[in-house]
């Protein structure tokens, strides 16, 4: 079988325009090319590389990515520690996220990155025995649009549709681009990390009115408590707390 590396170089020969990555040591091979050449793109992987199937299309919304909920540095306390701001899951219909900054400023706005939305496709080939992770950013995070993948694979209609719902990426030509999963009416897009985790309504049958009606969600976010897999951290403790004390003699 070939190496990743070996594939990720044929893939840097094919396409000199992209970026491809190598996640070690899981040998995880990722291309990243303009939306422009999302479509060629997986066109050549599948006639030029063996791709048999794309097993998934998902979107992602980079906004936040990096900005921890949770301190996990070294801590002589022994526990992580929420950090200050209203991260994504933690601000209320109405508010907008923020993250925790240096002091003394302590909370400001969260930084929105220079491309926020991204269209991932995950490739199998069978014969190679190979798989690859095709990514593109859209170029317009107000209207995120890429090109739909479904004339190279009809297969992905579906996983174009749950990417709509849910991240409101509009995927040109797709011969049907309707929600999926939310029902019908349903405004926003629920995997949108600007998106309450909380709602914006909420639904109850009012006795006096006879009707179902709905209010502004009651209810405040909660974030509940990661686990964390710590490695064995005793000597950077040791190393931290020794840093810290010596920082207070001065």
């Amino acid at each position: 079988m070939e190496t990743a590396s070996s594939f990720a170089e044929r893939l840097r020969a094919r396409f000199p325009e992209a970026l491809v990555t190598v996640a070690e040591p899981r040998g995880e091979v990722t291309i990243d090319v303009a939306a422009s050449a999302w479509l060629s793109a997986a066109q050549a992987l599948r006639d030029e590389f063996g791709f048999e199937q794309c097993v998934d299309v998902s979107g992602v919304d980079y906004l936040g990515y990096g900005s921890d909920e949770w301190d996990v540095d070294v801590s002589s306390e022994g526990f992580s520690r929420g950090v200050q701001g209203r991260n994504v899951g933690r601000f209320k219909y109405g508010e907008a996220p923020s993250q925790q900054l240096p002091e003394p400023r302590g909370e400001g706005p969260m930084v929105t990155p220079e491309r926020r939305f991204a269209a991932v496709a995950h490739l199998l080939s069978y014969q190679h025995n190979q798989r690859v992770r095709l990514r593109t950013f859209a170029e317009n995070d107000d209207l995120p649009v890429v090109a739909s993948l479904t004339p190279v694979w009809a297969g992905t209609n579906w996983f174009e549709r749950e990417a709509f719902d849910l991240y409101g990426i509009v995927f040109e030509s797709h011969p049907d681009l309707r929600r999926i999963l939310t029902d019908y009416g349903f405004v926003g897009y629920p995997f949108r990390k600007d998106f309450p985790l909380i709602g914006n309504v909420e639904v109850r049958y009012d006795a006096e009115k006879k009707r179902v009606v709905y209010e502004p969600v009651s209810i405040d976010p909660r974030v509940g408590v990661p686990r964390v897999i710590r490695d064995d951290a005793r000597y950077e403790t040791a190393a931290g707390e020794a840093a810290q004390k010596a920082e207070v003699k001065k």
